[in-house]
C-alpha cells in the first residue's frame, strides 16, 4: 500500500527493448506514474525490484532466462510487490496469464495494445487505471491467500461424481456471480466450493477478453465439485453447471432457460457485462433469481441487480474487507439493493443456504 498522493513508480520488464520504450511512452501520459526503471528479463527483474523498490511492475509473459511466470513465482516469494501481467491473445497466453493470476499477479492487460506504434487513449486509460489500482492492493494478503486455496483445492481434487449427470431436477436458484478485478481470485474460493447436489444453477459473468474465460473455465472444472464451461449458443440451465460468458459477447438467459450471445453494444463499458445476464435472468426466472456480486472496479451488476430485487430476488455482495476492489459491490450496496453483504469466505455458505431453502415457485427443468 502506497500513499496516494505520491507518483506510483513502476518497473516495466520485458525482453523487447522496443516494447519497453513504448509501454514507458503509453504509462507517460499520466503525471502520477513514474517509471522506476526497466528489466530487460526475469534475472534482471529480480536484481531491480530488490534495489528499486517499485510500487507495481509491468511482467512480460514471454522472456528469455527466466520466463514471466517463474519470476513471479520468486516476486511473490522474495519481494512480494503488485504485478501487472502483459498478455498477449493467444490460447497460449491466456492459459499462462490464469497461472500467472493463480500465482499471485493482480491483473493482466494485452500486450499488442500497447506496442502498436500508433497506440490508443482508450489501451493508456486503461493500463494506467490498472496500475494506480494495483499499486493500492496488499499484495502479501491476498497472495498468501489465493496460493493456499489453490493448492489445498488442487491437493484434494475436488472433482467429485454428479449424483444427477443429466441436470435434471428441481432448480430452486438460478444464481448469476459477477466478478472484475481480483475476480479470478474470488472465483477459485466461491466455484470450487459449491456442493454439486445444490438444487440451482449458475451463470458467471468475469470480465475478461476472448480465450482467456475458456482458459479460467477449464481451469475452475478443473478443481469444482460441479462442471463448469464457457457459454456456447444452445447451452441450457442445468443443476450443478456453471456457465460462464465468453470473453467478447453477452450472456442471454431465454424464458426457457436457454442460453443466446450476442456482440450488442457493450454496458458500462463492459462486454460481457453483469447487467446483462442479471436482468435477461430476472426476466425468466424471477424470484428464483440469487445475484451475486463479487470484487471488481466500477458499477456493473448494479442495474441488474435492481431488476433481480424488482423480481422479489435476493442479491449478496462481497465485504469490503475482502475485496480486492471494492467497487462493483460498493455501487450495490450504496444502491441500497444488497440483502448481505459478507466477507468472501462466507459466500458460499449464504449461497447454499438461499439455494436449499424452500420455494414456492420451485420447477423442473
Amino acid at each position: 500500500m502506497i500513499d496516494t498522493d505520491k507518483r506510483v513508480r513502476v518497473l516495466i520488464v520485458d525482453d523487447s527493448a522496443f516494447a519497453r520504450i513504448m509501454i514507458a511512452k503509453h504509462l507517460a501520459n499520466d503525471t502520477q506514474i513514474e517509471i522506476a526503471g526497466t528489466a530487460r528479463d526475469g534475472l534482471d527483474a529480480i536484481e531491480k525490484i530488490k534495489a528499486l523498490k517499485p510500487d507495481v511492475v509491468t511482467l512480460d509473459v514471454e522472456m528469455p532466462k527466466l520466463d514471466g511466470v517463474t519470476a513471479l513465482q520468486r516476486i511473490m516469494a522474495e519481494y512480494p510487490t503488485p504485478v501487472v501481467m502483459l498478455s498477449n491473445l493467444t490460447a497460449e497466453g491466456a492459459d499462462v496469464t490464469i497461472r500467472a493470476l493463480e500465482i499471485g499477479a493482480v491483473d493482466f492487460f494485452l500486450k499488442p495494445s500497447l506496442i502498436n506504434p500508433t497506440g490508443s487513449l482508450e489501451s493508456d486509460t486503461e493500463l494506467i487505471q490498472k496500475i494506480k489500482q494495483a499499486s493500492k492492493i496488499d499484495v502479501a494478503k491476498v497472495t498468501s491467500r489465493l496460493q493456499r486455496i489453490v493448492a489445498d483445492l488442487q491437493r484434494s481434487k475436488k472433482k467429485l461424481p454428479v449424483n444427477n449427470p443429466s441436470g435434471q431436477g428441481k432448480l430452486n436458484r438460478v444464481v448469476i456471480i459477477g466478478s472484475s478485478t481480483g475476480g479470478p481470485r474470488a472465483l477459485y474460493e466461491v466455484v470450487p466450493n459449491l456442493p454439486a447436489d445444490l438444487p440451482a444453477a449458475f451463470l458467471i459473468v468475469q470480465h475478461m477478453p476472448p480465450k482467456f474465460t475458456k482458459s479460467i473455465a477449464e481451469r475452475l472444472d478443473e478443481i469444482s465439485q460441479i462442471r463448469v464451461k464457457e457459454a456456447e449458443v444452445g447451452d441450457r440451465v442445468s443443476m450443478g453447471q456453471a456457465l460462464l460468458a465468453p470473453g467478447g459477447y453477452h450472456m442471454v438467459m431465454k424464458t426457457n432457460g436457454q442460453i443466446s450471445l450476442n456482440q450488442d453494444k457493450p454496458r458500462c463499458g463492459l462486454r460481457p457485462a453483469v447487467d446483462v445476464t442479471m436482468e435477461s435472468a430476472s426476466k425468466a426466472y424471477g424470484s428464483r433469481c440469487l445475484g451475486v456480486v463479487l470484487t471488481g472496479m466500477g458499477s456493473d451488476g448494479t442495474d441488474g441487480a435492481a431488476m433481480i430485487k424488482a423480481g422479489g430476488g435476493m442479491i449478496l455482495a462481497e465485504d469490503e474487507s475482502t475485496c480486492v476492489v471494492y467497487g462493483m459491490p460498493r455501487s450495490v450496496a450504496e444502491a441500497g439493493l444488497v440483502d448481505k453483504v459478507v466477507p468472501l469466505d462466507r459466500i458460499v455458505d449464504e449461497i447454499t443456504a438461499a439455494c436449499r431453502k424452500p420455494s414456492e415457485s420451485m420447477v423442473r427443468i
